[in-house]
């Protein structure tokens, strides 16, 4: 609480931050993978399905990606419900299994081991019910001792900015983050970059699991939406340009989208993970011309129903935090962490900011089972749009980068 209230400063923080990293084990890794080992955290985003692409495409340019990730808690969604939508996929690896996994495919994602920072669990249950969870000296230290316990070279950290994000929600707050971040990595050794990206619309079209499975599939294959390559192709190039000392990255984490070497590593390591070898080729095969083409191989929600647009106009905004909320209600979401995940509901956007439509168009479609939607909830999903006569320019989701001292 006394942080909470008068805050910690950087030597304080990193002091804390190593602290805890050092509570439980930490990773080791063959020396030949030095100047290799990579990973990415995000402060959390609506829609961002960004990792499940992202540690691939990284394994595809030759780096070693020991990504642990959470589940998602409120309203944002977790990398492993997402990646729990496929059957057989194991998120709770020994540390043996993910070296295997790493040596053969180069990534995987899975869940934090009970002895890594083992600190953590129990200063956020603190944090939880004494209403300290948004100060950014525990913020930090939680994120960053998870990610120093890693033992990676280099890290880059997306920091979500907007009325969506979880702690900032302007750009001074992000900053603020970003550096206290950055710095904090810096002090344990671990190289970081942060991107201040925009979190005010969904990421892509899609929230819901299954879904979001599917638009990652569908951006591996080199297609979907441009925001959300957008994010992938950036990040991975910080990682890679900040080892390399080039201004490549972004270039190769490109071409591996286009050529499929990351779609392949994608396959190899959910299969690696526990998933099916018929049903992953299946997966990664289907074209994902149209994102409902995944309820050939993955479950599909009992319902789906279409919403129509009130009025003719561009899409100037739409509340991302109140999509995420009414997904959260269909059960896409937990709202206490003891509550179980439906993979197959959630929404797909038919159309975006920026996007025209007419008066009696459909603008989003949503699925649910039978008795979970209802007209409450469709008057919350057409309240989240705003619209306007003149076509707009939508900005550049990067807004800004913090780099090591």
């Amino acid at each position: 609480m006394l942080t909470f209230i008068k805050g910690l400063d950087a030597e304080e923080t990193g002091i804390l931050t190593r602290a805890m990293m050092l509570s439980g084990d930490t990773l080791s890794w063959p020396k030949e993978w030095e100047g290799k080992l990579v990973d990415k955290h995000s402060t959390g985003g609506v829609g961002d399905k960004v990792s499940l692409i992202l540690a691939p495409a990284l394994a595809a340019c030759g780096m070693k990606v020991p990504m642990i990730s959470g589940r998602g808690l409120g309203h944002t969604g977790g990398t492993l419900d997402k990646l729990e939508s496929i059957p057989g996929y194991t998120v709770l690896l020994p540390s043996d299994r993910m070296q295997k996994i790493m040596e053969d495919v180069g990534c995987c994602i899975c869940g934090q081991t009970a002895n890594l920072v083992p600190a953590d669990k129990i200063l956020y249950a603190i944090r939880d019910v004494t209403g300290t969870v948004p100060s950014l000296p525990l913020v930090t230290a939680s994120i960053i001792s998870k990610k120093a316990a890693e033992r990676v070279n280099a890290l880059v950290l997306d920091v979500k900015v907007g009325n969506s994000a979880f702690y900032s929600q302007d750009e001074k707050l992000g900053r603020e983050m970003a550096t206290s971040l950055v710095r904090a990595s810096s002090m344990l050794g671990t190289k970081a970059t942060a991107l201040m990206t925009r979190m005010d619309n969904p990421i892509g079209h899609c929230i819901g699991n299954t879904l979001e499975v599917a638009e990652s599939i569908q951006c591996l294959r080199g297609k979907g939406p441009k925001d959300l390559r957008t994010l992938v192709e950036e990040l991975g190039g910080c990682l890679i340009d900040s080892l390399q000392g080039t201004n490549t990255g972004k270039q190769q984490i490109a071409n591996t989208l286009d050529d499929g070497r990351a779609l392949a590593k994608f396959r190899d390591m959910i299969v690696a993970q526990g998933a099916d070898e018929h049903l992953a080729d299946r997966l990664c095969g289907l074209p994902m011309d149209d994102i409902d083409e995944v309820w050939q191989v993955l479950k599909k929600a009992e319902n789906e129903t279409q919403l129509l647009a009130e009025r003719t106009g561009y899409i100037s905004s739409m509340n991302s935090l109140e999509v995420a909320k009414v997904c959260l209600v269909l059960g896409a979401g937990r709202a206490v962490a003891t509550a179980d995940v439906d993979h197959s509901v959630g929404v797909k956007l038919l159309a975006h900011v920026g996007s025209h439509v007419k008066k009696g168009e459909p603008w989003v479609t949503i699925y649910h089972q039978s008795s979970d939607f209802n007209d409450g909830l469709a008057d919350r999903l057409q309240a989240t749009l705003e619209y306007s006569d003149s076509p707009l320019s939508v900005p550049d989701i990067v807004i800004g980068m913090v780099k090591p001292s």
